[in-house]
């Protein structure tokens, strides 16, 4: 049941491999957050045939790089290594897919890891604190509101049982797929496949987690103050149609998550976009302004608006002017050289950066936890070619809606 997909590129001696795996911190049972990603960290933790870290010295030995990360919808564990060691990946990841091995005395420390870790990337960091806390209140019932790490007080209380428990409910081949790029052929990789994860028993992989948002009927605001904050930021998350869900919006059946990539180009996606031009440039208010769209949700995806004002600046009125303009680009709409202009930039963007062995990979690896095809991922910058002024504003429209949104802002706290 394992899929598996390659692309050769015979430049260099070399390939990247990646297994992904649908089982992400969306998965994660409610009382136990981040048990996937607490489970990407224990799978580096031997097998019945690898020893405790014997799994990256290998590769490390071997001259290649390894490692891996969770996602919401996902995990993925890739390596980076010469051509000629194609099967000792093959084989050591399917070793791992079926016989991990784990006791007390390897995952207890590791849950001291993952603390650590929380503490230095979250607990640490007020932007950070902030981001979380935005999504807390911005999913009101879906569980990518939860922290991919989990909440501290539930790791400490992860156990070996916790960890094995998701492993054996998740991890089969018919629930991944492999991802290879680089110099190898496919008879290679199939003989290789075959062998290695042919034997590996398919599992009744559980109905994949897939709750709803309930009706968003008001804006969501937080505010957090901290000394360590220097300069005040401000943002706002609206939520929005992932590639998956946003193919079933519009009569015409289209997606809109297209059209949302335009519009965060051209609406804030660098100097030359709507917001950097009116707040930075013209009216002297912001140091910095800009939009994203993220729809790489199999539920649910994101849009945002971000500014911070210019030293001194009041933060009250540079949202009263990122507010202004984000009206006023609504109500006047885009020029379609605008809308060309921010389509080119995109592809070129996308084009360069699967130049690299990763890139690659790494969208056909979501697009596989998305449900998405091959041709989403090969047909992409078809799409975005394809959009229109039209469907730009009218994806606009049907997005920005402040009942679905959440306004973040990061003060300074004068010390007391």
């Amino acid at each position: 049941g394992l899929r598996v997909y390659l692309t050769e590129n015979h430049e260099e001696p070399r390939f990247y491999a990646e297994i992904a795996v649908r089982a992400g911190s969306k998965h994660d049972p409610a009382d136990a957050t981040g048990l996937a990603h607490y489970l990407e960290h224990l799978l580096f933790k031997g097998t019945k045939t690898v020893k405790p870290g014997e799994f990256s010295r290998t590769i490390a030995r071997i001259g290649g790089r390894d490692n891996a990360f969770t996602s919401y919808d996902f995990t993925a564990y890739f390596q980076r290594v010469a051509a000629h060691e194609l099967e000792t990946i093959m084989r050591l990841e399917a070793d791992r897919m079926q016989n991990v091995v784990l006791s007390d005395a390897v995952v207890l420390p590791e849950r001291d890891v993952v603390l650590e870790e929380r503490r230095s990337r979250t607990d640490n960091s007020p932007a950070a604190q902030l981001r979380e806390q935005v999504r807390r209140a911005l999913y009101l019932n879906h569980p990518y509101g939860r922290p991919v790490i989990g909440w501290m007080s539930e790791i400490k209380n992860l156990t070996t049982e916790n960890a094995l428990a998701f492993y054996r409910k998740h991890y089969a081949p018919n629930n991944a797929m492999l991802i290879i790029a680089g110099d190898v052929t496919v008879d290679q990789v199939r003989v290789l496949a075959q062998k290695y994860y042919g034997p590996i028993p398919k599992m009744a992989v559980p109905d994949r987690v897939r709750p709803k948002e309930p009706p968003h009927r008001a804006a969501r605001h937080v505010v957090l103050k901290n000394r360590r904050v220097n300069l005040p930021s401000w943002s706002r998350t609206y939520l929005a149609p992932s590639y998956t869900t946003g193919r079933k919006s519009g009569k015409s059946g289209k997606s809109v998550a297209y059209p949302l990539e335009v519009l965060a180009q051209v609406l804030g996606g660098g100097s030359t976009s709507r917001l950097y031009r009116k707040l930075v440039v013209e009216r002297g208010i912001a140091s910095n302004a800009g939009a994203w769209y993220r729809g790489d949700g199999l539920d649910y995806g994101e849009f945002g608006l971000y500014a911070s004002p210019k030293a001194g600046g009041d933060i009250e009125a540079l949202e009263k002017a990122v507010l202004e303009e984000l009206d006023a680009a609504l109500k006047e709409g885009f020029k379609a050289a605008d809308i060309d202009r921010a389509k080119r930039l995109i592809s070129a963007q996308a084009i360069y950066a699967r130049d690299g062995l990763r890139a690659g990979p790494n969208a056909i690896g979501q697009a596989f936890t998305q449900g998405q095809t091959i041709a989403d991922v090969e047909e992409w910058p078809e799409r975005i070619s394809a959009v229109t002024v039209e469907q730009v504003m009218a994806a606009a429209k049907s997005t920005i809606k402040v009942e679905s949104s959440v306004t973040s802002i990061l003060l300074p706290e004068a010390a007391k």
